[in-house]
């Protein structure tokens, strides 16, 4: 449920875009992404800092983006988030010594301190692999390409995060295996 929670968005942007044009298709994201924040919220009971920021940023920029009728508002968006996240995480891990993805994941998972640090390390860099990709799509290429790679482009985190999944598997406790 929630990774079909995750895609709604952006799949009704994309139908949006291929029935009418950008501006419609913004304003669907903006309310899609609405939406689903708040099934998360009654799901979970409370939203996750990412949830927060990514609703901030789908209104604020849709807002430029339908007020002004400038699309680059809404395709700069990912480009922004993406750079922010890599900033946050370089900023938190190099000048606070604190590693985010293990504040926000160290109850679920049980992983040594390189590890964790490795993680870190290669979620800065896939974000900002991301932000410079969009902001390349966004630039160089017309409105309906980069929606073509919002889309499909979802192949990138997918890929990534089943990476990481094989990656920190081995330094998972295994099942069944008695600790004596």
């Amino acid at each position: 449920m929630k990774f079909i929670l995750d895609f709604f968005p952006i799949l009704l942007f994309f139908g949006a875009y291929k029935m009418a044009d950008i501006y419609t298709a913004t304003a669907v994201l903006m309310a899609a992404t609405v939406v689903q924040t708040a099934l998360i919220y009654k799901m979970d009971g409370k939203l996750q800092t990412m949830h927060k920021i990514t609703l901030v940023l789908v209104l604020g920029f849709g807002a430029l983006t339908l007020g002004l009728h400038d699309e680059r508002f809404i395709k700069w968006k990912p480009t922004l988030l993406y750079s922010g996240l890599a900033i946050a995480l370089a900023v938190a891990h190099g000048l606070l010594k604190k590693n985010f993805l293990h504040m926000l994941l160290g109850q679920q998972l049980q992983l040594p301190h390189a590890v964790w640090n490795r993680l870190n390390l290669s979620w800065m860099l896939y974000c900002v692999f991301m932000a410079a990709t969009n902001g390349y799509v966004a630039a160089y290429f017309s409105t309906e390409d980069w929606v073509n790679f919002k889309l499909w482009g979802y192949a990138f985190p997918l890929v990534f995060i089943l990476g990481q999944g094989i990656y920190i598997s081995r330094y998972l406790p295994k099942e069944g295996v008695d600790k004596e």
